[in-house]
């Protein structure tokens, strides 16, 4: 396969065609067959914590990669513009290390996220520090 046409959704059928890149944006979720042929559903969630997804002329291009480590193939691409492009199969090393960098992006950015104490708050959580009340 080389190319992966974009079909907006409102829901993923539950038989996907090879080829299509389904994409359901009040689900926020984009779904495929594996690039690779294999047969394999694949399901990656888009947020700014995921996977992300712009289109230009209707062709969609998703980032970062998809890593089906998963799945046997272990297949490794990239769709941009709607093509796929392979990208080399990783170590079981690179695999760890992928998954680490994601979940540092995703507790970076739901920390973000945290609403900010005041200051009272803050100077509060210091007293209590001292008194040995809190850890």
């Amino acid at each position: 396969m080389t190319d992966l046409a974009l079909r907006h959704v409102q829901y993923v059928p539950k038989q996907l065609e090879p080829g299509i890149l389904y994409v359901s944006k009040e689900f926020a979720v984009a779904v495929h067959l594996c690039a690779c042929g294999c047969g394999n559903k694949v399901s990656v969630p888009l947020g700014p914590a995921e996977w992300t997804l712009s289109e230009r002329g209707g062709r969609a291009t998703l980032r970062p990669s998809i890593g089906n480590w998963q799945l046997p193939c272990q297949s490794h691409y990239l769709i941009t513009d709607g093509r796929i492009d392979w990208a080399p199969r990783w170590s079981e090393e690179q695999i760890a290390a992928g998954r680490r960098s994601e979940e540092r992006r995703r507790e970076a950015y739901f920390k973000t996220r945290e609403p900010k104490r005041s200051l009272v708050g803050r100077l509060w959580d210091v007293l209590l520090k001292l008194l040995g009340w809190r850890g």
